[in-house]
């Protein structure tokens, strides 16, 4: 899997700034290019393409039976073409010609983009990128002057903010009185401390927002009324917010049941109170605390990765959330888990205060070699009695693994004797166990005769389980890449277990 270029490339200050700062102008852009490939990434998909076409057969007798449709099924043909082709519609005939005025706009700014360019582009000089940031910009104004119907969507990641003051501001007013539901809104990142502007939040209408690369405002002197009553989705990407504007606006989002949270800066501890939060990610999160405080109807909280520049654990916390079935990656080294006011530690014992019995799907990062983890497995595995599903790992009578436990998928198997010492127990041990899945990275083995070689033991091993198959499988992804874990899988509840996609060539 590979990021989607940006559409435009890193166009900030000079390298000589940047020298002048102490700092590697080459790794500097390459840190930011590769930011800007994770946020676009992460990004919804476009509601409408201008790579489709749109053709039919002339009629025999040259009739225009296209025009003598339903004015509701006009108005459904140009919502759902990019902005350029629909306005282009008004010249077909007289009957077209308020249709798109009438019809609820989709705006797509990299649809603006000059003849033969768009998202898909390869990178180009800085200083043609700002020149063309500015005409995409200048076409947004065009579009939302003449347009006097409502907008529904408007997806904005190739405007120049930076070359307009103010402008931003008018555009979010503008789209506020227009209804905008679904907004992506994306800086180029330059400058990385640009505020969103406070008509932000007059946008009341917005049912799905994802937002990269801005300052949050600030909250706190905001009148008491402003909120997203409709507001469902939200996904930052590269934010600048901190933890009380987080609290703000969780606080004015009574209907917000998805939030994705990817390579936070300022925020350092989470705290989830939500009477209608369904589901949490956190993709590259740095130095983040997390509190389930009060979120009865939270069922997914997945940490696709996590960092902490300063080496020291980060807590995760569970309180009041009944719901709650999916939970990963808890990462040994990294977490401090804390259920309810307990501190869960090696030897901590199992009691209905410390356990999360809700829990069916279970992710852990585990280092083997590393024998405080080793130590903590059997009370965190304690903490969860009903888990079907572990992804990733151990020892002492525990009653998961014995009398639940269906399917474990293990990554990254390197084919050292630790990890195969656990697999032998969790063999012996999962009486319930229906399938265990082993996955190594691309290129670890020579050859499946050689990654067999290394479970051949195991394969032989006593098995609690008779009807247990183990299947060994190759990933193509080198070993420890994550990648595929960086987009907003979680969030989709057709997918039963977020955990279990493993890519292969």
């Amino acid at each position: 899997m590979e990021f989607r270029i940006p559409p435009v490339p890193m166009d900030g200050p000079t390298e000589d700034f940047w020298r002048g700062q102490g700092m590697d102008p080459q790794s500097l852009q390459d840190d930011t290019l590769s930011a800007l490939s994770l946020v676009h990434f992460a990004l919804p998909d476009q509601p409408v393409s201008h790579h489709a076409t749109l053709s039919a057969f002339p009629a025999l007798d040259s009739a225009d039976r296209i025009s003598a449709l339903p004015e509701g099924i006009l108005r459904y043909i140009v919502s759902r073409l990019p902005v350029k082709d629909a306005a282009r519609t008004a010249a077909l005939s007289r009957r077209w010609r308020g249709v798109w005025h009438s019809t609820p706009l989709i705006l797509v700014d990299a649809h603006l983009l000059p003849p033969g360019r768009d998202a898909a582009s390869p990178p180009i000089h800085a200083g043609a990128a700002r020149a063309e940031g500015r005409g995409v910009a200048a076409a947004v104004t065009r579009v939302l002057h003449a347009h006097p119907g409502p907008i529904r969507y408007a997806y904005l990641t190739s405007s120049h903010m930076e070359a307009f003051p103010g402008l931003l501001a008018r555009w979010l007013q503008t789209l506020a009185i227009k209804g905008v539901r679904h907004l992506v809104l994306v800086n180029r990142p330059w400058p990385l401390n640009m505020d969103l502007p406070a008509t932000f939040f007059g946008m009341a209408t917005l049912k799905d927002l994802f937002l990269g690369f801005w300052k949050f405002p600030d909250t706190t002197a905001l009148p008491r009324g402003v909120a997203f009553p409709h507001l469902r989705e939200l996904g930052l990407s590269c934010m600048g917010i901190e933890n009380w504007d987080m609290d703000f606006v969780l606080a004015k989002s009574p209907v917000l049941r998805s939030l994705c949270i990817q390579g936070n800066i300022l925020l350092r501890r989470l705290s989830l109170v939500s009477r209608s939060l369904r589901c949490v990610q956190i993709i590259a999160g740095i130095d983040l605390e997390i509190a389930v405080e009060d979120a009865p109807q939270l069922e997914r909280l997945i940490m696709w990765s996590s960092s902490a520049r300063d080496g020291l654990p980060r807590r995760v916390k569970i309180g009041h959330a009944p719901a709650l079935t999916v939970l990963g990656y808890l990462d040994l080294k990294l977490h401090v888990l804390q259920i309810g006011n307990t501190i869960i530690k090696a030897g901590t014992t199992a009691s209905p205060s410390t356990m999360v019995s809700s829990i069916q799907i279970l992710s852990l990062r585990v280092c083997f070699g590393v024998r405080n983890n080793a130590k903590m497995l059997p009370s965190f595995l304690r903490c969860f009695p009903n888990v079907e599903r572990l992804h990733l790992q151990e020892v002492g009578a525990i009653e998961c693994v014995q009398s639940h436990i269906k399917l474990m998928i293990f990554r990254d198997f390197r084919g050292e004797r630790s990890e195969l010492a656990f697999l032998k127990f969790f063999l012996e041990s999962a009486q319930e166990l229906k399938e265990l899945v082993i996955v190594f990275g691309k290129g670890r083995f020579t050859s499946m005769t050689e990654a067999n070689s290394k479970v051949k033991h195991l394969l032989a091993a006593k098995r609690a389980s008779q009807t247990c198959s183990i299947l060994l499988i190759e990933s193509a992804l080198e070993e420890g890449e994550d990648k595929y874990y960086l987009d907003f899988r979680g969030s989709d509840f057709s997918e039963g277990d977020p955990f279990a996609f493993i890519p292969q060539d």
